[in-house]
């Protein structure tokens, strides 16, 4: 255990389990998709959306005629006879452009224009099919090498700048001894949940009951306000259970309206499912983006200056920056330092949040220079790290609320044992196998929003937790039970715990790797709070043992209040409740991030290290092991917090060596819209993992002293397996992913 420079909170009770560990092996979970109540079954009816066949242009027909006559068709919604909405152009309040039927403009191939609604999904298919539709094209662009020249900056850049600069780059990239000076492109990508997007919308009168596969129940139900021109007030959304997310659940997309257009035109509940291929398109993408970086340094290893130019493609809808230009102002210490973000318009869907958007493309580019540089200077990529550690924050020229990013290093070598890395690439052999060594820095912000939590202690001693927040997967049920748990002082198993509903205290999207850190310290208010009106009630109530003792005297363990002086002296919660007219005590919390945020920059860091094997005659590449290690604050809770590294890094592997969508240059169609074709990692394709976490709170952050964990584990893991590659070959390959036909050519 590592020793913080910040008082620690005390330690949380940890459920060994997930709290929603049994409903989801025993399929008693339920998903977006297989709701069916509080309306009969036999009233539901499908939705099924049809897609644009062209890249650009205008729909000058649909001819619906054969598909009405379809069986089992109710309504064919096209737009040409698709209700027009008040609200002009629509754009939620989370961005992302939508495509809901109100003109006949053609963005992109795959764009929603037409959605059939029938008795069975079968049938609304089929119909589908029947639709003949004509168009009238326009000139595609679809060519993001060939408009670099004429990139533009972001209209909308978001909280980040598109450019930044301090220093004298040009005079310091003329003084340094050994300069990088390379170009490393990665590819578009595309998320892939096992759950797709998926929506049940249906109306109560003027109210809209929506399940939806969200990331963010709160900005479902401002979206469909809004965009329906509807009171707030009038929406409910729920999400019991996110089948994973990765970004794309975190904005409301075109089949969310569309089904609750749908069924209040149809008059009955309508379920909209997305296909796997609809998936490729219609609900973002990670931008391909074009990464220029200049290093300088002296012939000492010190970095005097870093220069990274990033283009990417972006839609003709709307602007989304991918910032991959944002590690590189910030992760090493240069007095120098020059970046600029410019976007390529083309005819693609509009881009959207991937895993630790930036950050994973940002660590991939930069650290992949960094290893370029260390081979160049004859030094360890450690050693160059460590020459050019920033103690604070260049970008900002500010502290970080903590920092232990050497330990990381040290701890992650170790156990590596990195020592035994050979210095020249191509040396290693094992059979008829190249052996490499890589490693790489891992980073991500360390974000928390506003958010508010309701805690109630129930008279049979148990507790109950509300907050509007999601579960992706990810252990959000978990850690609400123990955080609740630890404020009142009881055992998290008995806590029940409520999410995924819009109608419980307002929480921030499950996105930017924040929900720990903004729900935890609000629901340890509502605790404390429900716990102070019990001691309050015990030292009123005449019967009880703790009559007129002081508040601060008393304390809660096990399901019980008690003096500190002598435990011995106390009750339970339930008889103590029971007692008092069988009551709940309820409290609300709320918590936000503090005023001094702006005055320090919060930060997560992490070390890892990969070995691969690269056969000498296929040059197909295997991961034989990752080890990492990592400053993300206090660990919540080991199993689901592990498992969220491990699952990033698992990420890392597929971006280093398999995802790539491929979409066609003269079409614009995405050629590889499934799971055969667009390949991601399996079981066979990993290794060894092992994950480490130093925990170390961070109080100056959070109360509970932890950050996020989501995205961390997918940066700096892509970097390490590409630089173990080049360890491995001595060749380096600069466009991603790295398939056999590029280390051949290298």
């Amino acid at each position: 255990m590592m020793q913080s420079d910040q008082q620690s909170p005390a330690p949380m009770p940890q459920l060994t389990n997930r709290y929603d560990g049994l409903a989801k092996v025993t399929g008693k979970a339920k998903y977006a998709a297989e709701f069916t109540e509080p309306f009969n079954k036999k009233d539901m009816l499908y939705a099924y959306i049809v897609q644009a066949t062209i890249p650009s242009g205008t729909i000058a027909s649909i001819d619906q005629h054969a598909a009405e006559r379809s069986s089992g068709v109710t309504t064919i919604l096209t737009p040409f006879n698709a209700p027009k909405l008040p609200v002009g152009k629509p754009n939620p309040p989370a961005k992302r452009s939508l495509n809901i039927l109100q003109d006949t403009t053609v963005y992109y191939n795959g764009q929603p224009i037409a959605v059939v609604i029938a008795a069975t999904l079968e049938q609304a298919k089929a119909s589908a099919a029947l639709l003949k539709i004509t168009y009238t094209p326009t000139p595609a662009k679809l060519d993001l090498m060939g408009g670099v020249s004429t990139a533009r900056l972001p209209k909308t850049p978001g909280k980040e700048v598109p450019d930044t600069h301090r220093g004298d780059i040009a005079s310091a990239l003329a003084k340094a001894t050994v300069t990088v000076d390379e170009t490393y492109i990665t590819p578009v990508q595309n998320h892939n949940p096992m759950e797709p997007h998926a929506t049940l919308a249906w109306w109560e009168g003027d109210h809209l009951n929506v399940y939806d596969a969200t990331q963010y129940i709160s900005g479902v139900k401002q979206s469909l306000a809004h965009t329906l021109n509807i009171p707030l007030d009038y929406v409910r959304v729920r999400c019991p259970y996110t089948g994973g997310g990765f970004g794309c659940k975190g904005s409301t997309w075109s089949h969310v309206v569309l089904a609750a257009m749908s069924s209040r035109i149809v008059g009955k509940p309508v379920k909209l499912v997305l296909e796997r291929p609809q998936m490729f398109g219609p609900v973002g993408a990670r931008p391909s983006t074009i990464n220029h970086i200049t290093i300088g340094a002296d012939s000492t290893g010190k970095i005097l200056g870093i220069k990274h130019e990033a283009v990417m493609n972006t839609s003709v809808m709307e602007d989304f920056v991918e910032h991959s230009a944002g590690t590189s102002r910030m992760l090493y210490d240069s007095p120098a330092n020059f970046t600029t973000e410019k976007m390529v318009e083309v005819n693609y869907g509009v881009g959207t949040f991937m895993r630790a958007p930036g950050e994973s493309t940002g660590t991939a580019t930069l650290e992949i220079a960094m290893d370029e540089l260390a081979h160049k200077l004859n030094l360890d990529p450690i050693q160059l790290r460590l020459l050019n550690y920033a103690e604070k924050d260049p970008s900002k020229d500010r502290p970080f609320s903590s920092k232990h990013l050497k330990e990381c290093y040290d701890q992650a070598a170790t156990r590596f044992n990195w020592s035994k890395r050979p210095t020249t690439p191509g040396t290693m052999t094992e059979g008829n196998n190249l052996i490499g060594y890589g490693m790489a820095t891992a980073t991500y912000p360390a974000n928390r929003s506003a958010c508010q939590a309701i805690v109630r202690i129930l008279p049979n001693g148990h507790a109950y937790v509300g907050c509007g927040s999601q579960d992706l997967g990810t252990g959000t049920y978990t850690i609400m039970a123990q955080t609740a748990a630890a404020g009142l002082g009881l055992d998290p198993t008995l806590v029940e715990v409520h999410l995924g509903d819009s109608t419980l205290p307002k929480a921030p999207v499950s996105g930017g790797s924040q929900s720990t850190a903004s729900y935890g310290p609000a629901i340890d208010d509502a605790a404390k709070q429900a716990k102070l009106k019990l001691i309050d009630l015990a030292i009123n109530d005449s019967q009880s043992p703790l009559y007129k003792s002081d508040a601060t005297a008393l304390d809660t363990k096990d399901g019980r209040l008690f003096l500190k002086s002598n435990p011995s002296t106390g009750e339970t919660f339930a008889a103590l409740l029971t007692r008092n007219g069988n009551k709940s005590i309820e409290a609300t919390g709320s918590a936000e991030p503090g005023q001094d945020k702006d005055s320090m920059t919060t930060q997560s860091f992490g070390a890892v290290f990969a070995e691969v094997a690269v056969d000498k005659d296929t040059h197909m590449v295997k991961v034989r092991r990752v080890v990492a290690t990592y400053d993300i604050g206090t660990l919540q809770n080991n199993k689901t917090g592990l498992n969220q590294l491990v699952g990033g890094i698992v990420w890392g592997i597929g971006f280093a060596l398999h995802e790539e969508t491929l979409i066609d240059p003269i079409y614009g169609r995405t050629a590889n819209e499934n799971l055969a074709d667009y390949h991601v990692p399996v079981n066979a394709d990993i290794g060894a993992i092992d994950v480490t976490v130093l925990n170390i709170p961070d109080t100056k952050f959070n109360p509970l002293g932890a950050r996020g964990i989501g995205e961390i584990g997918i940066t700096g893991a892509m970097a390490a397996i590409a630089n173990a590659v080049y360890n491995a070959t001595g060749k380096r390959v600069r466009h991603y992913p790295i398939t056999p036909d590029k280390i051949m050519t290298a």
